[in-house]
């Protein structure tokens, strides 16, 4: 699951609002049933990730539509994918336009995530979508994957139609509709949300791709980003520092304590630019710093509370970050020959 609190753009929610309303029910009653108090009109900028699958929820219900995911998806226009639909537009090819998906999807949603696989000897790539709510009704998934068709066959310029399609969850709704929209009826039950199709769609050209925007996009994409996910950061140095003198700063409890797990926590330090281990070293050296300066607390006494079990590991990592030993910088600090100390 992601670092909380997981969002959805506005303009992602967009599709979800004109399907209720084409069904005639109107966003502030929606809201109402789903118990939100935050008004949807006109469109906020976010919403909890939490707010958005109970809006599915309830606007599936409202609607009487059996299908309300699909329905949704079916309306995702290239407004709704944020930045990063401007990105799939400037890719060269489909190759390009899933790794872009892969990397920015996060810029709309925090719903869940993709991955793609090549299976050996089939001649398939395999695109998978693992839901970070996975107690949500299936309208979540649906609304997924028929959003990916609507816009990539948008993209193509023609239908896209898998060769495999699958979801984990069951369902006793019409066959039909869902050929209709996802151009096949899916097996159900499945251990993940899957859509296979030909590898060599891979190689596509995007028709009338703008590839001159891409950099642009793409360093915008990645400001985005970076201040999206500095968040991350942030929670895991004062995750550490709240359990340094405990000796609890492993990745696996620092990510529990998070909400998370270990390999997504990894996942997002790496896309804001940091690792688990920097996070923790610069945390341990600004302490080390700071505790240096108090006369009262000895050498031993700092290594405690760095999370260190030996004297000697705080001395030697410290030499490492600054080029002195603690005891030696501890002197040059209080006597005011450090600068910045």
């Amino acid at each position: 699951m992601p670092s909380l609190p997981a969002r959805v753009t506005g303009s992602y929610l967009q599709p979800l609002l004109e399907t209720v309303a084409a069904r005639g029910v109107d966003a502030a009653a929606l809201a109402k049933a789903a118990g939100l108090t935050v008004p949807l009109s006109p469109l906020p900028d976010s919403l909890a990730a939490q707010d958005y699958i109970a809006l599915l929820a309830h606007g599936a219900m409202l609607a009487e539509d059996p299908h309300f995911g699909l329905h949704v998806g079916e309306r995702m226009r290239l407004g709704a994918y944020s930045v990063y639909g401007l990105i799939l537009l400037a890719c060269a090819d489909f190759a390009q336009a899933i790794e872009q998906t892969q990397r920015y999807e996060q810029l709309a949603h925090d719903l869940g995530r993709s991955q793609l696989s090549i299976e050996d000897g089939s001649g398939l790539a395999c695109y998978t979508w693992t839901s970070h709510f996975p107690d949500a009704t299936r309208h979540l998934a649906e609304s997924v994957f028929a959003g990916i068709r609507t816009f990539g066959s948008w993209l193509a310029g023609s239908p896209l139609t898998p060769r495999r399609l699958a979801f984990a969850h069951a369902s006793e709704a019409d066959p039909g509709e869902y050929e209709r929209v996802l151009g096949m009826v899916p097996a159900f039950g499945a251990a993940a949300h899957l859509a296979c199709f030909d590898a060599a769609l891979l190689a596509m050209p995007v028709p009338n791709a703008d590839a001159g925007m891409y950099p642009v996009l793409q360093q915008h994409a990645e400001r985005l980003l970076q201040e999206r996910n500095n968040g991350i950061v942030a929670d895991v140095r004062a995750a550490v520092i709240r359990n340094l003198a405990t000796d609890r700063v492993r990745l696996g409890s620092i990510a529990e304590e998070l909400g998370l797990s270990a390999r997504t926590m990894q996942r997002k330090l790496s896309e804001a630019g940091a690792s688990f281990q920097q996070v923790l070293d610069d945390a341990r050296h600004a302490l080390a710093r700071d505790y240096l300066r108090q006369r009262d607390l000895s050498l031993t006494d700092i290594a405690f509370l760095l999370g260190y079990q030996e004297q000697s590991a705080f001395t030697h990592a410290f030499r490492e970050w600054s080029g002195l030993n603690p005891g030696a910088w501890r002197e040059r600090a209080l006597a005011g020959t450090i600068r910045g100390a």
